[in-house]
């Protein structure tokens, strides 16, 4: 027997050769991955500073009809040439905030120089206050109603379009109407955080907007939407994955 011919019959033998083309001994090889990033940014990391929750999680057998536990949104901080942008916010108490961002950075909060809201539901924002240095930024219409009298002490700065000729602010309706994601390139990967456009990862294979979406409908194209831009997606309530 010649040697090609043995070495296929011991992959048989051995239940090795399973979905090889006839004739074949040896199992093709997958294609690099194509990232959907550029190589060159000037975004140079990011950092997840909180894991967010749901307060209620249908996944997990929960109702919507009460909460289970407290809500936590996942926070981000996008640095790069000249900014350190951190995105939602969610811890309200200043010496908790610090610990988190020492632990996760090793540095300390006054280095934020830029803070962002993806939308106005009131646990994506409540750790705006601890950042004073920084502006807060905001798609307009979030900005509009962050800057109702009693909300908050400082202004919230309407913009649109890029930040830093790095990061994309993307209109990602469905959850609320004025929704927005940020999306930037790092190490040639294309990510975005999405706020509550993708409450966690389940909510996004079954592409479900969360029990208080405004639209549904528009919630599920938001997420195939950013599906199609994205490497990898920061869920508001969730740790990162990477996208199938």
């Amino acid at each position: 027997m010649r040697r090609r011919e043995f070495i296929g019959s011991l992959a048989a033998a051995a239940g090795l050769g399973s979905g090889l083309a006839a004739g074949q001994t040896t199992p093709p090889i997958a294609a690099p991955r194509r990232w959907k990033g550029r190589p060159e940014s000037r975004v140079k990391r990011w950092d997840i500073i909180t894991v967010g929750n749901l307060s209620r999680n249908q996944y997990w057998g929960e109702g919507n009809d009460r909460a289970m536990r407290p809500v936590l949104c996942t926070s981000t901080l996008i640095t790069g040439d000249g900014f350190a942008l951190l995105v939602d916010p969610s811890i309200k108490d200043a010496a908790e905030m610090a610990r988190e961002f020492d632990r996760r950075t090793g540095k300390k909060l006054d280095t934020v120089t830029h803070c962002f809201v993806t939308h106005e539901h009131n646990d994506h924002w409540p750790g705006l206050e601890n950042f004073p240095q920084a502006k807060w930024l905001a798609a307009p219409g979030v900005a509009d109603a962050l800057n109702q009298p009693g909300r908050l002490t400082k202004h919230v700065e309407g913009i649109e379009g890029r930040l830093f000729d790095a990061i994309d602010v993307v209109p990602t309706p469905g959850h609320t109407v004025s929704h927005h994601a940020l999306r930037f390139d790092c190490d040639g990967r294309s990510i975005v955080t999405a706020g509550d456009a993708i409450a966690t990862l389940d909510f996004f294979r079954e592409r479900r907007g969360f029990f208080n979406s405004v639209d549904f409908d528009q919630a599920a194209r938001t997420m195939d939407k950013l599906a199609a831009l994205a490497d990898i997606i920061v869920p508001g309530h969730d740790n990162y994955f990477v996208v199938d």
